[in-house]
Order: structure tokens, then sequence, then C-alpha cells
């Protein structure tokens, strides 16, 4: 009966890293504190891995203005902060959040620092983002996720925020 109760739940542990629903995805906000994914149910979510010493780094003022501009039409900008590609984001977390908050007036939510690259340290929340064989070539790479959880288009690294095509997808998935 025990191996049966334990299979079961691994069975449902598996089924929801491949269900493609963001929303069950366990991460923690920059401060350390639980970051609840369910809470942006219903909500058209920019997933964006993000970095202080990138050349794009600057599109950290194209993502607080488009959050600014929709959130109130229900769209979350999420930052992902990640360390993997050329080594752009060595900060703590309280270094990231300070050079987000002074350079950019950031206000949308940051994660706490996670492995994207596919392998075996992937945070479960980029094996949700990159499955079908997406991959993340570099920093502030965006992943437009749908009220639903799943997601609706990648777009690259050298697509600003205010790019047309983005904001088409991001109006079309807020409807």
């Amino acid at each position: 009966m025990k191996f049966v109760a334990t299979s079961l739940v691994l069975m449902s542990f598996v089924f929801s890293l491949t269900a493609g629903d963001i929303h069950g995805v366990a991460i923690k906000s920059l401060q350390g504190k639980k970051l609840n994914l369910a809470a942006y149910k219903g909500k058209a979510v920019l997933v964006v891995n993000v970095a202080s010493e990138c050349g794009y780094t600057g599109q950290y003022d194209g993502l607080q203005s488009l959050y600014q501009k929709m959130k109130g039409n229900g769209l979350v900008v999420l930052g992902v902060p990640c360390n993997e590609f050329g080594k752009q984001e060595p900060g703590s977390p309280q270094q990231i959040a300070t050079f987000c908050k002074r350079n950019y007036g950031v206000t949308f939510p940051l994660t706490e620092k996670i492995a994207i690259r596919k392998g075996k340290n992937q945070h479960d929340l980029y094996k949700h983002l990159t499955k079908g064989g997406k991959q993340v070539g570099w920093n502030f790479e965006k992943f437009l996720v749908g009220k639903d959880g799943q997601v609706i288009q990648h777009f690259r690294s050298d697509t600003e925020p205010n790019d047309s095509a983005l904001l088409a997808a991001i109006n079309k998935a807020l409807k």
C-alpha cells in the first residue's frame, strides 16, 4: 500500500512537470520568500531571464514601462535573474534588487537567481518554458505565458519590450 501511495505521488509530480502549466511551479522571490505562481492564473505573464551586466540590460527600462502600462490589463512581467550566460549576473539578491530599483525603478516581481539551461540543474520553471525543444540562448529572452499558464510564444534577446510583434502577442493573450 505504501508503494502504491508513493507511486501515485511520484506520478502526479511527473505529470505536473509535463502538463505545461507554470502555475504549480515552486519558486522563490528575490527576497527568498515563496512566490506563488498560481496567483497569476488568469493573467498573461512575460517571463524574462535578466542580468545586470549584459548588453541588453537597458531593456529593464522598457520592461518596467510595459509593466506599468499593462499591469492593470492583467500583464505580469516576471524577471528571472540568471548567471549562466557570460556570468553577467554575479550579484547577491540584495545587489540585484538595489541595481534594478536604483537604475530602472523596477517594481515588477523578480525571482531568486536560478539555472535555466537544459540539464540536471535546470529549474522547473524553465523545464516548462523550454518544453518542445525551445532553447534559451542568452539573457533577456522572453516567454509569453497565457492566462492558462501555458507558453504562447518565445522571443529572443533582441526583441525589445516595445516591439510590435511582442505587443501584439501580449494584447492577444490578454483578451
